[in-house]
């Protein structure tokens, strides 16, 4: 009960410190203040883009694994000779997929440009005096709608029949409805795109999580995009795996694959196998990396902040040698006077790390007004309150030992 009666008048007397030298004491703890602030807002940076990215992959589908020409999300732009010359995935490996390999329910396929072999070409969309030029345009199977899950808001998705007849229709994102046809109904409007008609079935749900697009996507029957563009011969297949079956579809998958691509048995694979917990697994690699830079940017302002404490509380440790020295001559114990000084340390940065909480979700709060994904985690709160205790704590063992060694009769003589 003493210790905690003591424990209380010791923070009344530190925050009456604070009170009484506003301006040094905010200058002491701006480092702590700062480096909380900044470790709390990147941190909630990351989940939140974390989060996003996670949450984008997983609406392509939670059982899907995705085959391409090379792996995706590991190069970042850069790709060995061997990659970029690899033949793209076949029509014919899709089918041979979903006939062949028993864990997969269903495959899509779509077709687009050759990917990796300089700039891809670039695709408008026209609606009479309205042009969209930043579109995924794609030839995607009817299958795409289940398997990709392309839900429909409006009108309907493309049949076996239109494809296998080659029509001229297509599916919009929910962004090209907006920016073509304002408010006008689309679906039932012709749509040009690099010079050819197709009249619009159907418009795309907007994405909840829209980081890796599809609000942008025009989407034609797979016949209809060949026909048009014979040349663009690569291939995105998803393989839709039965509940619980993903890993052996894999294994079904990569088998299949190398046997058809002729893979020999001691050779890497020639195409890429991906998943979106994989992906997901990836990004979290890459934002560990970038937090772990950012903690030791962080631990840098915190050091010279906790050196300004000690400073600070040398400082104050002089000023107030009379009074140390009025205390221990009153009674006050060497263990006394140092819990005071360390409580007082301990208090000055709890305050600027509370207050670097404070404008942390300040910023996080404007963030997501802004539709920036933003989401500050419970234990990035609690670790950075008590890192910046301990920065007090650390920092204010030496001027509390310095205080409680002073001799009481030279304490009381000093001026």
């Amino acid at each position: 009960m003493a210790r905690s009666k003591l424990f209380t008048e010791n923070m009344r007397m530190a925050l009456e410190t604070l009170r009484t030298h506003k301006v040094r004491s905010f200058l002491t703890v701006l480092g702590v203040f700062i480096g909380t602030t900044v470790a709390i807002v990147v941190a909630s940076i990351l989940i939140g883009v974390q989060n996003n990215i996670t949450n984008s992959l997983n609406e392509f589908g939670v059982n899907n694994i995705w085959i391409f020409r090379f792996n995706m999300g590991v190069h970042f732009g850069r790709m060995s000779t061997e990659e970029r010359m690899r033949k793209p995935i076949s029509f014919e490996d899709a089918m041979a997929i979903k006939d062949e390999c028993p864990a997969v329910k269903n495959v899509s396929v779509q077709a687009m440009p050759r990917q990796a072999q300089g700039p891809p070409p670039i695709r408008a969309a026209r609606y009479k005096g309205h042009e969209v030029t930043n579109i995924d345009f794609y030839g995607a199977t009817p299958s795409y709608a289940e398997v990709d899950n392309g839900s429909i808001s409006d009108g309907r998705f493309y049949t076996e029949a239109e494809d296998e007849h080659r029509g001229d229709v297509a599916v919009i994102g929910a962004d090209i409805a907006k920016a073509l046809f304002l408010n006008e109904e689309p679906v039932g409007k012709e749509l040009q795109v690099d010079g050819n008609m197709y009249e619009i079935i159907g418009v795309f749900d907007k994405k909840k999580n829209s980081g890796l697009g599809g609000d942008s996507d025009i989407a034609v029957p797979y016949r209809t995009y060949r026909k048009r563009y014979p040349n663009d011969d690569e291939h995105f297949v998803s393989a839709m795996a039965y509940p619980g079956m993903k890993d052996v579809a894999e294994d079904q998958i990569r088998g299949l694959l190398r046997l058809r691509r002729r893979v020999a048995p001691n050779q890497p694979d020639n195409f890429g196998l991906s998943s979106a917990e994989q992906l997901g697994d990836q990004f979290k690699q890459i934002m560990a990396g970038v937090l772990q830079l950012v903690i030791a940017v962080v631990s840098i302002g915190l050091l010279v902040g906790g050196v300004g404490v000690m400073n600070i509380m040398l400082m104050s440790v002089t000023e107030r040698t009379r009074e140390i020295g009025v205390r221990k001559a009153i009674g006050a114990r060497k263990r006394d006077i140092s819990f005071q000084f360390i409580t007082e340390a301990v208090t000055l940065t709890g305050v600027g790390g509370g207050l670097g909480v404070i404008l942390s979700l300040i910023i996080s709060f404007i963030l997501q007004a802004i539709k920036f994904p933003s989401a500050v985690p419970i234990w990035a709160i609690v670790i950075a309150v008590v890192v910046s205790c301990s920065v007090g704590l650390f920092f204010g063992i030496y001027p509390a030992i310095k205080a409680a060694r002073l001799d009481p009769v030279i304490a009381l003589r000093y001026e």
